[in-house]
């Protein structure tokens, strides 16, 4: 049976103005098990991406907990842009977490090369960041957040800024990388689909003020990749069961 690796318990959240008080969640309970792909799905504006800055300390809960399973338990935030630095190579923009954490050294360095190695990267170490398509350059920003070493990651809707067919073919090899690593990911998209192909469990959040409508298991094998679920018979079923709770 798989442990709990992070666990939000009666976590609400409210902002305050001077027109007044929003409240943005509302008792919310969720959590990430290890091991595991999870994905957020729910309305536009409903908090998806504010629950991941507060399992990232960026924000404070107005009530409830954020709980993880260890101290110092690494997590890893993967945005909808991937940020490389135009005048550093991919090498050096692979490198660049590490330096900000004062955790470079030749081991660090050694495997942040080997994941670029790995993953079909190597040969392009040298390369500035617009000598790549877009769906290199967010494999690059997947393997500096890979070379950190994180427990958990939290992905902000990473594939939303290319067109279709890259992000059918990058979400497909993402999710191996993830899967290979053994990492446990939290994913946040507005594409039920994605969330279908690539999660173990898909958590369907309400409109704002966001609470947990259900969480959906998704029984496809863990090793059968996002292009191939998505031609599971069974695929449309839990697309419709998704959609029927996201409606009003």
């Amino acid at each position: 049976m798989q442990s709990e690796l992070m666990k939000l318990e009666n976590v609400s959240l409210a902002y305050h103005t001077l027109a007044g008080e929003t409240v943005a969640i509302q008792n919310l309970n969720l959590s990430v098990l290890d091991g595991e792909f999870l994905a957020i799905v729910g309305p536009s504006g409903c908090g998806k991406t504010t629950v991941l800055s507060l399992i990232m300390g960026l924000m404070r809960p107005t009530s409830g907990s954020v709980r993880f399973s260890g101290k110092d338990l690494r997590l890893g935030y993967m945005l909808q842009r991937d940020h490389l630095l135009d005048h550093r190579t991919v090498e050096k923009n692979v490198l660049l977490g590490l330096e900000v954490q004062h955790r470079l050294t030749e081991q660090s360095k050694a495997r942040a090369f080997e994941l670029l190695d790995t993953y079909g990267l190597g040969d392009f170490r040298t390369y500035k960041p617009q000598q790549l398509s877009g769906g290199m350059r967010q494999k690059v920003a997947l393997i500096r957040t890979l070379a950190l070493e994180p427990d958990l990651l939290l992905l902000d809707e990473p594939f939303s800024a290319l067109d279709y067919q890259t992000r059918l073919n990058l979400c497909d090899e993402v999710c191996r990388i993830i899967r290979s690593e053994g990492k446990s990911a939290v994913l946040v998209t507005h594409d039920i689909s994605e969330a279908i192909s690539t999660a173990d469990r898909v958590a369907v959040f309400s409109a704002r003020p966001a609470t947990l409508k259900t969480v959906i298991e998704i029984g496809f094998p863990k090793d059968m990749p996002p292009l191939e679920r998505r031609s599971q018979a069974a695929f449309h079923d839990y697309f419709d069961r998704i959609w029927k709770e996201l409606q009003p």
